[in-house]
Order: C-alpha cells, then structure tokens, then sequence
C-alpha cells in the first residue's frame, strides 16, 4: 500500500478524539502558504482528511505542531553536523568528490545542456532544450545607465550589485513571490545583469547563449567555438554548490520575504570576499607571475614567505579532486592558446605538493580560463557571480516556501552579566 495514501486516509483511533485543522489555519501554523501544506501531505509530512460533507482537508493539530517543531530546529545545529548550520534542501548535494543538481551528476549535466537549460533543471526540475534568457529592453536601460554612473575602476559584483538593484526599480511586480513570478524575474534578471556590464570590444551582439554575450563582456578578443563551450561548461558547473555563504546569505533574505533582486543582491555582497567569488582572482595573479618567472618555486616561496595561502588549491568539501576543476582542465586541454597556462597550473601544484599535497580547484581551472583568453583578473568573479545568481534563485524560491523568518537563530551571549552600572 502507497505510504502517503495510507497517511491520508488515516483515521483517529476510537475514543481518542483529535483536533482537527482547517488548511488555512493549518497554513498559519506552519507559517507557509495553503499550497505548501499540500506539498508536505504530498511528501508524507503531514497526514490529511477530507471531513464527511466537508469542502476541504482537515489536519491533525498535534502531527502540524510536531512538524512545526521540526522546521524550528532544522537550523538548529543539534543534529550532529558540529554546530554549523544544516538546512533541508532538494538542489544540490555534495558527496565525496562529486556532486549532484537534484540528484543528476553536475558535471555531466554541464558536459551536455548549456547554461540555461541546468538553471531551469535546477529551478523547476523540467529540461527545456534550447531555451535562452532574453532581457526587457526597459530593464537594461536602466541596469546600464546605473552601471555606467559608476566610478572607472568598480570592480565587477559591485557593478551588477547595482544592476540588480536598478533592475528591480523597474519591475513593479519584483514583491510578488508566487514560483510563476520569480520564474519570471530570473529569466530576465540573470540576462540583464550580463547587458549592464560594459562590452570589452565595440564589435560585439546581445543575442544567442548566454556564454556568447558574456564573452564579449569579458575579453576584447573574438570567441571561437571551444573557447565559448569552456565558459558555458564552467556557468553550468558554477551554478550552485550547496550552502555556500553567498547562498546563505540569500536564503536569509529569502527567509524574510526580500524580493528575488535583494536576495540575488545579498548573495553578490558576499561573493566579493577574497576566500569566495574573489578567489579565481587571486588565482590569476599567481598565473601570470609565475608565466613571467617561467617557473612556479620562487613565487610560491614568496607567497608562503608573506604568510599567504596557495589561491587555487585544496577545499573543505573535496578531499581528493574538485569535480569542477577536472571537468573544466579536461576542456582547457582542447583550448587553442592555453598550453602555456595549463603547464603553469600544473608546476604550481607538483611545487605545492612538495610542501602539502593539495589538488587544484576550480578557481585555478578559472584562471586558466581567463588567463589564456586575455581576460582582467577580475573575470573570473563575475562568471561566478553571473553562474551562481541561477543558484540563488533555485534557493530563494526553496526558501520561499517555508516558513518565514525561520532563519533566526539565537545568539549565545558571552558579555557580562546584567545588571550593570550604567556608563559614566
């Protein structure tokens, strides 16, 4: 017998009354909209009964409030996970050394779909073969005049920090939070955000994959064919990666109703620390001085003679390889011009591992990438940040779907113990 019927059709036990919920009030209680509770009942969360003569489902108070106790500590932390904070999600989980967009390997997902098609895989769990954002004439206007208002030397997430917030100034409909409406809103904002950057060359088209106008936003030099299937390959494996701190940070905002652009917003203000988006920055750098010594030992003496950490090397979540950097070398390897970089990598990590045996991550596969096809070093941020928005969406819309403000968690308080004496 089905689980999820059996639990619907349940009945109470004779001579143990229960209360009974209306949807509404059941909606309330959990702090989700009616549609939700029907996904729970879907899921096998909550048990539900259609009343004789009724017009809806009722629920059971105590399995409502039980669940209602479940969403409280989910952010918790008391579930083992070493006091870090663990959220429930249904878009990316990160296993060994690989990792998976509901459920599909990511990186064969990127080796086949562009783009495009693995957000709307990890938006709406459907492939929509072929399909292409398109921004509204209207909205880039706006998003361009606000960037180009900008000082020469802004770095590139500040620029579409304030092309988001421009964007949302022009849509009157950016506080309706429906799954339709949001939907709405990331197919056209990701495609404004790539239109407000300033193009690199003169000669350049706003139209076709996403991959093809951001190139032209990125390097001064004509895209070839495996130039343009490495940059979407690496958009493809950058569009989530679990709870990162820019994800966080947008499933906060999400968690308190903020509008999809503040939360994209939110997630961009994170990205630009040096151990996040900026990282692949820091990665070229080290490149280039090592392609203009010819040899990786003394700039990595250097590096570690500052007290710096390798960029480009190791991370928390991988022991062995980074999936992402194995999939993007693999294309590198097939990249006209990029030998050069690639020996480059390659000699700093054979010189790092005399000292602590790290694999390269992606943010040195990136920078090969934007090394070898005379990008700024700075372009490796904003394939991120324009990589990642898709995720953001993909978590602000999970997010909208629970309860609101439920990532609140309390402060363990260490100052001195009232009462004190006011301050003279």
């Amino acid at each position: 017998m089905d689980t999820v019927a059996s639990m619907r059709d349940q009945e109470p036990a004779p001579g143990h009354p229960e209360r009974r919920l209306t949807t509404k009030e059941t909606a309330e209680s959990l702090g989700v909209k009616p549609d939700t509770v029907y996904a729970y009942v879907s899921r096998g969360q909550l048990s539900s009964r259609r009343e004789p003569g009724g017009r809806g489902s009722t629920f059971d108070a105590k399995e409502v409030e039980a669940l209602a106790r479940r969403n409280r500590r989910e952010i918790s932390g008391s579930s083992g996970s070493g006091g870090e904070l663990s959220v429930r999600t249904r878009i990316t989980l990160i296993d060994k050394d690989r990792y998976y967009f509901r459920g599909v390997d990511a990186t064969e997902l990127a080796a086949r779909h562009s783009y495009e098609e693995i957000a709307e895989w990890l938006w709406t769990g459907e492939l929509r073969p072929g399909i292409t954002f398109t921004a509204p004439k209207a909205a880039v206007a706006v998003a361009r005049r606000a960037v180009d208002a900008l000082p020469e030397h802004t770095g590139p997430t500040d620029r579409l920090r304030v092309a988001a917030i421009a964007a949302a100034t022009a849509d009157p409909l950016r506080f309706d939070l429906s799954e339709d409406a949001v939907l709405g809103t990331a197919r056209i904002l990701i495609p404004t955000l790539v239109a407000a950057l300033p193009p690199a060359r003169r000669a350049h088209r706003d139209e076709g994959p996403l991959a093809h106008r951001l190139w032209a936003r990125l390097s001064g030099r004509p895209a070839d064919e495996p130039s343009l299937r490495v940059l979407d390959t690496a958009l493809g494996l950058l569009v989530d990666h679990d709870l990162a701190a820019s994800t966080l940070a947008v499933r906060v905002a999400a968690s308190a109703r903020a509008h999809p652009y503040a939360a994209v917003s939110s997630g961009l203000g994170v990205l630009e620390g040096p151990l996040h988006g900026a990282a692949s920055g820091l990665a070229h750098r080290l490149l280039l001085d090592v392609l203009d010594l010819g040899d990786a030992a003394p700039v990595i003496a250097d590096e570690l003679r500052a007290g710096r950490r390798i960029p480009g090397l190791g991370h928390r979540l991988y022991p062995g390889e980074d999936p992402r950097a194995r999939a993007l070398f693999a294309l590198l390897k097939e990249l006209p011009g990029a030998g050069p970089a690639l020996a480059a990598a390659r000699d700093i990590v054979a010189t790092t591992a005399r000292h602590t045996p790290l694999h390269a991550n992606v943010d040195l596969a990136l920078a090969v990438l934007t090394v070898s096809s005379g990008m700024p070093s700075t372009a490796g941020e904003t394939v991120f940040a324009v990589a990642r928005t898709a995720g953001w969406i993909a978590h602000a819309l999970e997010e909208y779907g629970e309860r609101p403000l439920r990532m609140r968690p309390s402060g363990h308080y260490v100052g001195p113990r009232p009462p004190q004496p006011l301050p003279e």
